[in-house]
């Protein structure tokens, strides 16, 4: 009912003229940031600043190379099973309310994860060397 209110008394074009402002406003905002942050930050370029920084160790091998692909899959792997358990507790918490239902459709879904389990079991999708 306030708003109706609002509405009639300002009018749609003046709150659109009010959004066009906050806009302009945050723009405004963002760009004279990143202009004085380009204008105060140090720019002198040196070797030693341009090199690849990760452990504190110098790279022995060029950086560049190819990585294995089956770290990757185990990365993937972990995030399903760690989906996995995201689905789980929820469920656990409300089972009571399910029932028959709730059950089987979590069977179904432990038993395709299972399967993808033991696909990657068997292909050594596990085997971290």
């Amino acid at each position: 009912m306030a708003l109706g209110l609002v509405q009639q008394e300002i009018g749609y074009g003046t709150l659109y003229l009010y959004v066009g402002i906050f806009l302009l406003l945050i723009t405004g905002f963002v760009a004279t940031t990143l202009v004085l942050a380009r204008l105060i930050s140090p720019s002198h370029r040196s070797a030693t600043k341009a090199q690849i920084y990760e452990t504190g160790e110098s790279t022995v091998t060029d950086p560049w190379r190819p990585f294995p692909v089956r770290y990757y899959v185990f990365a993937l792997l972990f995030l399903i099973f760690d989906v996995e358990a995201a689905f789980l507790y929820p469920w656990a918490v409300v089972y009571g309310d399910l029932g028959l239902y709730g059950f089987v459709e979590m069977v179904i879904f432990v038993v395709i994860l299972g399967i993808g389990l033991a696909y990657a079991w068997k292909k050594g999708a596990l085997k971290w060397v």
